[in-house]
């Protein structure tokens, strides 16, 4: 019997798309309602964050497009529809308390859109699709969390909109190994390019600089 693997392979699931010219790195909520294991959904997130950070750097010294997404709710939730009543514990993910702040290791410098979402997809309800075509944006670099949630959702939607979706695996954290890598693989089967941050470092610092 083929393995999942060889099965895909000869659909051609998980062809590359490779990059384009005009990126954007995209964070993921990496806030401290998730960044923080003390807080109610939140887990140890250090090395994606170290990982992510190197790109961030890059990003900036290159002029390449930051654009920060968090996730918060107004007192009971109720902006959060029929996600918060699947998973009820986003009720203490409330927008105007530490929870929906970047989280200081990757802190949003002046001039960094920091994009407020309410589900899983950067995209749904929020400008992220617009400012992305105002950038001339072809390539989305997408880090952060959950790799089953909103990661999976943002590069879903990212493809359907017509982005190249890259996905440096690790700069992606989820709170159970097993359901992280199956997403991964997921991912890469259909909705991104999975690849090092290596990779993505050194495409992104041989861009031109984009620095006035």
């Amino acid at each position: 019997m083929a393995s999942a693997q060889e099965l895909y392979d000869s659909l051609t699931f998980g062809t590359r798309l490779g990059y384009g010219d005009n990126p954007a790195l995209i964070l993921i909520d990496y806030c401290y309602g998730c960044t923080d294991p003390d807080l109610p959904i939140g887990f140890d997130q250090s090395e994606e964050i170290a990982q992510s950070r190197r790109l961030l750097d890059a990003a900036r010294a290159k002029g390449v497009p930051r654009i920060f997404l968090t996730v918060g709710f107004t007192e009971g939730a109720v902006d959060g529809g029929m996600f918060v009543k699947k998973i009820p514990a986003l009720k203490t993910q409330l927008m105007n308390s530490r929870a929906a702040q970047i989280d200081e290791r990757l802190q949003p410098h002046p001039g960094e859109p920091v994009i407020l979402k309410k589900y899983p997809s950067g995209f749904f309800g929020t400008n992220l699709h617009s400012l992305l075509t105002s950038l001339r944006t072809d390539t989305t670099v997408l880090v952060g969390n959950s790799t089953s949630g909103c990661v999976r959702a943002t590069a879903v939607d990212a493809i359907s909109s017509g982005f190249r979706p890259i996905v440096p695996y690790e700069c992606v954290a989820d709170r159970d190994p097993e359901v992280h890598n199956h997403n991964l693989f997921d991912i890469r089967s259909k909705y991104a390019d999975v690849v090092s941050v290596e990779e993505v470092l050194e495409y992104i610092n041989g861009l031109p600089s984009n620095n006035a």
